[in-house]
């Protein structure tokens, strides 16, 4: 995708973070933007700060994980500025703990925002994509820990992997149409995610405190003091623009974890020698 301006961005998770980060980003190329977001003090607060970009931005409530209220927030977007060419699938949330002890409702708010907000995303914006010809991009934001699983992270973890997996699979069905994708797995970034629990709606259990979570206060303090030293989002909003104009389909933001990936790979590829041959045996 080489030309932004005049164009039109759809941002979940926009009022903070990376999703914040892009907006500005995409603005200053001339783009207009649509911001979603669950948090509706936060999403005011975010069109405060962009005020001076007028009219070329808007902002609209949105819980990714209920459909129909991101069908009813595309609708907003085209509206407010008729055809929409980047979709960023950006909205995430997480949630600590053993596997076998993390409640089925968190397990269904993480994979409903996460991995289903991204399909909802990909179900309503991808056909208007497709039909209005022009060059368009989806940008999934996945997590190094799609690719780097660790301890208590099972439900975010599982569906950033998944996000990852169903990027390439769309960047297959893609290949040579005016729809390019890209997945963004960033390593630690300044943002809230970790204290997201103040957005987890009622069906799920309502908004929680991180230190009520004391079962996992050592974990979440780590976690914490690493996403303080992280980067800023707006060093994140430069590297997805550059996804987008090249067509690239992996955005990293942590070079330092390119041995850890490849370490994983690594242990992957080992663990298919017990189907090769003894030497000297044909396959």
């Amino acid at each position: 995708m080489e030309t932004f301006v005049g164009k039109t961005a759809f941002v979940t998770g926009g009022a903070s973070g990376i999703g914040l980060a892009l907006a500005r980003a995409f603005l200053a190329e001339g783009m207009n933007v649509m911001l979603a977001d669950i948090e509706e003090p936060a999403l005011t607060a975010a069109l405060v700060s962009l005020s001076n970009h007028g009219p070329r931005v808007r902002g609209t409530v949105c819980d990714v994980s209920r459909r129909e209220t991101l069908e009813r927030a595309a609708a907003d977007a085209m509206a407010a500025f008729g055809k929409v060419h980047v979709l960023c699938n950006n909205a995430g949330v997480s949630r600590a703990g053993f596997a076998e002890r993390i409640a089925l409702r968190d397990w269904a708010w993480v994979v409903g925002v996460n991995l289903m907000g991204a399909v909802h995303g990909i179900e309503i914006f991808l056909p208007h994509l497709k039909a209005h010809g022009e060059e368009a991009h989806i940008v999934n934001t996945a997590s190094i820990s799609g690719l780097l699983p660790s301890a208590l992270a099972g439900p975010y973890a599982a569906s950033k992997a998944g996000i990852i997996g169903l990027s390439e699979v769309l960047a297959d069905e893609l290949a040579g149409s005016n729809v390019g994708v890209s997945v963004l797995c960033p390593s630690w970034v300044r943002t809230r995610m970790v204290d997201n629990g103040r957005n987890r709606p009622e069906r799920f259990g309502g908004a929680f405190a991180l230190a009520d979570d004391t079962e996992n206060a050592a974990r979440n303090a780590r976690f914490l003091a690493a996403a303080e030293a992280g980067l800023d989002p707006d060093q994140v909003a430069p590297l997805v623009l550059r996804a987008i104009r090249e067509n690239r389909l992996y955005v990293f933001t942590h070079l330092d974890r390119k041995d850890a990936v490849a370490a994983r790979f690594a242990r992957i590829l080992d663990d298919f020698a017990p189907l090769q041959p003894p030497d000297g045996e044909a396959p």
